[in-house]
């Protein structure tokens, strides 16, 4: 090769490096979507829960959400569970084209038994969507899911702390990622170590209708980030809670419902969708777009209500208005 060849080849080098460096990713989280019940009877009759906020989700570069309930025809209701859901394999065709990864670790996705949290997966795979936080055994459901966008390598981790923790998968039977602290660190220690730029991990947690994070979310946050992660997203208790920084890294405790029906206050029928820009040091800036959701648990955007935000150095974080 000659001189000039070299010296080319180096300045590609060189731009490819800097563009890496600088390259930033869009990220899209919502709350608890459940597809039984009144959003799957919307679905049913060609009716789409997603049409205020489709727009929203696929401005990002992956979109992220909790699916809160298994789908799969087979199985049964597990015995004295107070509420059970199960949504038809049909309805996944609203989260098509809009969201890319699932979170499974949530204590719904298990109510059908372990023949429907089978189903599940594959009716998902068969789909095309990704999920993580569950998985056909322990090793499965506790392993990150790697996305990849832009050349950023990003690791996605689930667990589930509310019980019940029949739920959670062991080592020859399917089920989701329980929220054990020694096997969380671990977790987050090898996805660091297998080379994630970003690891984040989506917690189901809290006590429901609580509007602020127990001591218990608080510390295991601070956790997680010791060992690793960049951020923390939450949700289960069907209400928005709190958003912190630790050492820079920011806190989401719980993003409140996103498709779910059956809840009659306000604080119940808000949630949020988070947005936030990263590159490979992590987080550039966020906001939150407010959803309020209907008779039919639909959500659509919430007009004129100013929103938690934040960018890169902040300390606490911001309100922003819409």
């Amino acid at each position: 090769m000659s001189a000039r060849s070299w010296s080319a080849a180096a300045l590609l080098l060189f731009a490819w490096a800097c563009f890496a460096r600088d390259v930033s990713v869009k990220l899209v989280f919502a709350g608890d979507i459940m597809l039984d019940d009144g959003p799957g009877r919307l679905i049913a009759k060609g009716g789409d829960p997603l049409q205020d906020f489709a727009s929203t989700v696929m401005d990002s570069d992956l979109a992220i959400a909790n699916l809160e309930c298994p789908v799969a025809t087979g199985g049964s209701a597990k015995p004295g569970k107070i509420y059970t859901f199960r949504a038809k394999p049909a309805a996944l065709r609203v989260l098509q084209g809009r969201f890319q990864a699932l979170a499974l670790a949530n204590n719904h996705s298990g109510d059908y038994g372990k023949a429907a949290f089978l189903e599940t997966i594959a009716h998902l795979d068969e789909a095309g969507f990704q999920h993580f936080g569950g998985g056909r055994n322990l090793t499965e459901a506790h392993a990150p899911l790697w996305i990849t966008r832009k050349g950023l390598r990003i690791a996605l981790l689930g667990y589930d702390e509310f019980k019940p923790r029949s739920f959670e998968a062991g080592p020859t039977w399917p089920g989701i990622a329980w929220s054990e602290d020694a096997l969380v660190i671990a977790d987050i220690r090898a996805a660091r170590a297998a080379g994630a730029d970003l690891v984040i991990p989506m917690m189901h947690w809290g006590w429901e209708r609580e509007p602020e994070p127990s001591a218990r979310q608080r510390a295991l946050a601070r956790l997680m980030i010791d060992a690793g992660a960049d951020m923390v997203v939450g949700g289960h208790p069907h209400v928005t809670q709190g958003v912190e920084y630790y050492k820079g890294k920011m806190i989401v405790y719980s993003l409140g419902n996103f498709i779910f029906d059956g809840f009659f206050t306000a604080p119940t029928r808000t949630g949020w969708v988070l947005r936030v820009t990263v590159d490979r040091h992590g987080m550039l800036d966020w906001d939150t777009v407010g959803a309020v959701l209907d008779d039919n648990g639909s959500p659509h955007r919430a007009q004129g209500i100013p929103m938690p935000c934040g960018r890169k150095g902040d300390s606490v974080p911001r309100i922003c208005s819409p």
